[in-house]
């Protein structure tokens, strides 16, 4: 009985690859070594959830409220972390996102399509194997919504 083996290739992985064939770790070179903070990574992972058609907004109702106000204050910034939690390790990192989607649309191909777009965003921007993203939806955006809080806005700046 003769022993075979196969070698199996990462799709993109490559330039992830030291000479043994190890992967190495993010940002590591023979001058120095480089690391990835958590937020670093969130950001990247927001950003590419925000990109998807159907993602309404991200994070829980309370972290939205804030973000509202904030968004509303002089000099306030848009925060793209909201709902995205990251923990980063050596070479692979895992994600948590909370969003609000659109009515009217699957929230099923909505999920896979921020799945897909999140993985392949931080792969290739920060070099490092996402492990898992988990999505939960925590609203979904009804069309008369909006107009409801524009009239609101509208009664209280009068």
């Amino acid at each position: 009985m003769s022993e075979t083996s196969t070698a199996t290739r990462e799709p993109n992985a490559e330039g992830n690859r030291g000479p043994s064939g190890a992967r190495k770790k993010a940002g590591d070179s023979e001058r120095g070594r480089t690391t990835i903070a958590d937020g670093v990574v969130a950001k990247i992972a927001g950003m590419a959830a925000r990109d998807v058609i159907g993602v309404h907004d991200m994070g829980g109702g309370l972290s939205r409220t804030f973000g509202a106000v904030r968004d509303r204050v002089p000099g306030g910034t848009k925060s793209v972390t909201r709902g995205v939690k990251a923990e980063v390790g050596e070479t692979q990192t895992a994600l948590d996102l909370e969003i609000v989607v659109d009515y009217g649309v699957s929230i099923v191909d909505v999920a896979n399509s921020v799945r897909s777009n999140v993985i392949s965003s931080v792969e290739q921007m920060a070099g490092l194997e996402v492990v898992e993203v988990n999505i939960a939806v925590s609203d979904v955006k009804l069309p008369d919504e909006e107009e409801e809080e524009e009239e609101g806005e509208d009664r209280r700046l009068q």
